[in-house]
């Protein structure tokens, strides 16, 4: 059986820790201040933010993986819609069919409701809390705070001396 460490409380988060974990699902808004409208640079900015802070702590890399992993799959959706409507606008000139549409409006309504629940996970982060989304919070959690070898040094929970 795997063993896990138990997760921190708020008040024993530092805030530069929170800050850092809040930090993670911004992310989502790279492609827009890089000026471009391409979905992939949000999954390489999230990849890059995991990397340079999942060392910071077990937190940190909580919400950096979450966040990363809750982008994959509307970066995935955003990538195929913008080279759908590219080559609607180049080789079918501009006509769109139903299906078109209907993935158009799909994809919006996924967008929302991923930039709501970051938003509440954002939030929750800053305060020092966590917030699990679906699938990717379980997955977040089982590589974050599984108990490792070196771990076994580290006291945890221990009254103060």
């Amino acid at each position: 059986m795997t063993a896990y460490l138990p997760v921190p409380q708020p008040e024993d988060v530092p805030v530069r820790e929170r800050e850092d974990a809040m930090g993670a699902y911004f992310m989502m808004f790279a492609s827009l201040a890089a000026g471009l409208p391409l979905p992939i640079i949000n999954l390489i900015a999230a990849v890059i933010y995991l990397y340079i802070n999942k060392s910071k702590s077990r937190f940190v890399h909580f919400h950096a993986l979450q966040s990363l992993y809750s982008q994959l799959p509307t970066s995935l959706m955003n990538a195929v819609l913008v080279f759908w409507s590219i080559r609607i606008f180049i080789l079918e000139h501009f006509e769109m069919n139903d299906a078109f549409k209907g993935y158009v409006l799909t994809v919006i309504l996924a967008n929302l409701v991923y930039f709501v629940f970051s938003i509440i996970a954002a939030i929750r982060a800053r305060k020092g809390r966590f917030y699990y989304f679906a699938v990717f919070g379980k997955l977040a959690y089982h590589q974050a705070y599984k108990e490792r070898p070196e771990d076994k040094n580290e006291p945890v929970n221990q009254p103060p001396a």
